[in-house]
């Protein structure tokens, strides 16, 4: 397991277009869970994406908060899910897996398998977890930390810092600063085509 924060990906970054090319070209975002919305029922809410694996103990230890969080925003926003391990070195996180871990954890939200990594390239998303908020006008307003709980202290994990942004987002506010990064396992990319921010 390698420590890895997000990369901080700029504010106002669109939302990327990989994500609503794969909704236009299925096949490539493989639909584990749910169904990935048309870009129809995307304008003007909120999403939420939260790149996630089966194995990282950072996940493990917020999948309960996730659950919260997923019935707290009902439909307010969208959530998604999206696994970007490789399933060459890290099997286990593929459709079996994801599909167990959403099961016991009660998610409905749409998980999907980033099977190419384009997405996760696309986001720049770094760790697991790695949340990116974006606004009503799908500009990137947060990306950071759920809370300063980690598996090795004993702070609760309380989604607060995440839970705040969402709530200035609804409310149509900017989302205050600064912002910290998330820290979690490093995505696993396919050998030999880690992106240049992850070597």
């Amino acid at each position: 397991m390698a420590l890895t924060p997000s990369t901080m990906l700029s504010l106002g970054t669109p939302l990327p277009q990989a994500l609503l090319e794969r909704e236009r070209n299925r096949g490539a975002l493989e639909e584990v869970v749910g169904r990935l919305p048309a870009a129809a029922a995307l304008a003007g809410r909120p999403v939420l994406v939260l790149f996630l694996s089966c194995h990282c103990p950072f996940v493990k230890h917020i999948e309960a908060e996730i659950t919260r969080l997923q019935k707290d925003l009902g439909d307010q926003a969208v959530l998604l899910g999206i696994a970007s391990n490789s399933l060459r070195t890290h099997p286990q996180d593929g459709p079996d897996g994801m599909a167990a871990q959403a099961a016991s954890s009660g998610w409905t939200f749409p998980y999907l398998l980033d099977r190419d990594q384009a997405v996760a390239r696309a986001f720049q998303a770094a760790c697991t977890p790695d949340p990116f908020l974006f606004d009503r006008a799908h500009r990137l307003a947060y990306r950071g930390q759920l809370d300063p709980s980690r598996p090795s202290n004993d702070l609760p994990c309380d989604g607060r810092d995440l839970r705040a942004a969402l709530a200035a987002v609804l409310a149509d506010q900017p989302v205050s600063e600064p912002q910290i990064a998330s820290i979690g396992c490093n995505i696993k990319w396919h050998p030999g085509a880690a992106p240049a921010w992850a070597r």
